[in-house]
């Protein structure tokens, strides 16, 4: 009798326990989430899109949250970057117009200021990414498919998952990302990943396309340095010597070994001319190491090299043959990962200015020339046999500079009204001459329409 009364005794508070357990799990849980709930923000664009040779004004769908009582907001640069408009919906349900501050692509961070902040304005506390551990809780607040003031749980799945380069475009060059298993979907991208105290230790950006809550969010730590450039200049500026790496296990199977594999050298960069090349082991930059034995190593190099002073000489140095060398480089401003398009109507086609990037692919001896980024059918450079992917080098024997001299030398040209132009294009190895006949009549396809159906945005972030 009395060994059923203990059990009975035991079972009641193993019971009591787990009930107590529970109920302060769920406190919790909604404790944090009424924290920073106020402060979300459903975020829609009106994006200028360019595709086919022209541009169009498609309205989206993403997430933010407020950062600061005057209406600073922070979302993805994918959500709202190249935005004709932008309009909030706060928690409240009021709709206030923003602007875009600024973005940054190589991070995907952009920021946005509300026009008319209402009063006592609530925003969240940003916490430390770097004290978050695997298995620790997390929610995910945003706009999933565009149903707002959504809230999800899960677990931080890796505090540093690397995500591999898809082709010419680098997934996120300068941090690794938090991967959780808290419900992200398109729409939640730009949203706050939040801990159980109610602070934010990521941004929502992306999903592993072909499975089932596996996402991943910026670390808060990365995010706060890119914010504050932001609102303070309205870009980030970072420095470059035309260095790719790769993490030494590639070129060495023993774990001791130190430094960083230079892959390549871009042969417009101040590297390549200081005398840096494809093969040499980066061993320090201005006399800090530079180890990356793995590729979630690589991150904090770059982003050493993105920190310095744009214009100073540093020593680099290097192990070449068996050899340690210092190379002095002096640093160049990083271009843009992507330059603004622009549509010419009467043309018919769009363009872009030629990045660093787009030079190193084509082999450029320089970043002169326009990069053509869609071409309209039936239209006069459709005609005239111009593609997507040609880069136009001169005009009329004048060699273009960049898309703004491109643009007064386009505009001279229509004003003139002469039948024939001739330029000079690269299409991958080979130049060729492209003939533009200038047909009297009305422009191709110039009308821009109206804004399209709505579109959730961040499905164009998948990582597959």
């Amino acid at each position: 009798m009395k060994k059923r009364l203990l059990l009975a005794m035991l079972l009641l508070v193993l019971w009591a326990g787990c009930a107590t357990m529970g109920t302060t799990s769920e406190r919790a849980v909604i404790k944090a989430k009424d924290k920073v709930a106020p402060a979300l923000v459903h975020i829609r664009p009106v994006k200028e899109v360019y595709a086919s040779g022209k541009r169009e004004e498609v309205q989206v769908v993403g997430s933010g949250f407020i950062i600061s009582p005057d209406g600073y907001v922070v979302t993805n640069e994918h959500v709202a970057g190249e935005s004709k408009s932008v309009h909030c919906v706060l928690y409240t349900k009021d709709e206030v117009e923003a602007q875009v501050v600024g973005g940054d692509p190589y991070t995907d961070i952009a920021v946005l200021k509300l026009k008319t902040p209402p009063k006592n304005l609530p925003h969240v506390t940003l916490g430390q990414s770097s004290k978050l551990v695997a298995g620790q809780t997390v929610l995910a607040l945003g706009s999933p498919h565009g149903l707002a003031r959504s809230v999800s749980m899960g677990i931080v799945s890796v505090t540093d998952r690397y995500l591999e380069d898809r082709g010419d475009e680098m997934v996120s060059p300068f941090n690794n990302w938090i991967q959780t298993d808290a419900a992200i979907n398109p729409g939640n991208s730009g949203g706050p990943l939040v801990n159980l105290k109610g602070e934010v230790i990521g941004i929502n950006t992306r999903i592993l396309s072909g499975a089932e809550n596996v996402g991943f969010a910026i670390p808060i730590d990365i995010a706060k340095e890119v914010i504050d450039q932001l609102i303070k200049n309205g870009h980030m500026t970072r420095s470059w010597i035309g260095e790719s790496l790769q993490p030494m296990r590639v070129k060495s199977e023993d774990p001791a070994a130190k430094g960083v594999v230079i892959a390549d050298v871009a042969t417009l960069s101040p590297g390549y001319e200081a005398g840096l090349r494809p093969g040499d082991i980066m061993l320090s930059v201005d006399g800090i190491p530079t180890n990356a034995r793995f590729e979630e190593d690589l991150p904090p190099v770059r982003k050493l090299i993105a920190d310095l002073p744009v214009g100073k000489e540093v020593a680099v140095r290097i192990l070449r043959d068996g050899k340690e060398q210092d190379i002095k480089v002096a640093t160049a401003e990083r271009s843009l990962l992507r330059g603004d398009q622009v549509e010419f109507p009467e043309w018919a086609f769009t363009a872009v200015d030629v990045t660093d990037n787009i030079a190193r692919r084509a082999q450029l001896a320089s970043r002169k020339g326009i990069l053509v980024t869609g071409v309209q059918v039936g239209g006069i450079a459709a005609n005239a046999r111009l593609i997507n992917g040609d880069i136009i080098l001169t005009v009329d024997g004048a060699e273009v500079q960049n898309l703004a001299s491109f643009k007064k030398t386009y505009q001279l040209l229509l004003e003139s009204k002469k039948p024939l132009v001739m330029l000079e294009v690269k299409r991958g190895a080979l130049s060729r001459f492209v003939l533009i006949k200038q047909e009297a009549g009305e422009p191709a396809a110039s009308a821009v329409p109206e804004p399209g159906p709505v579109q959730v945005e961040g499905g164009s972030k998948n990582v597959q």
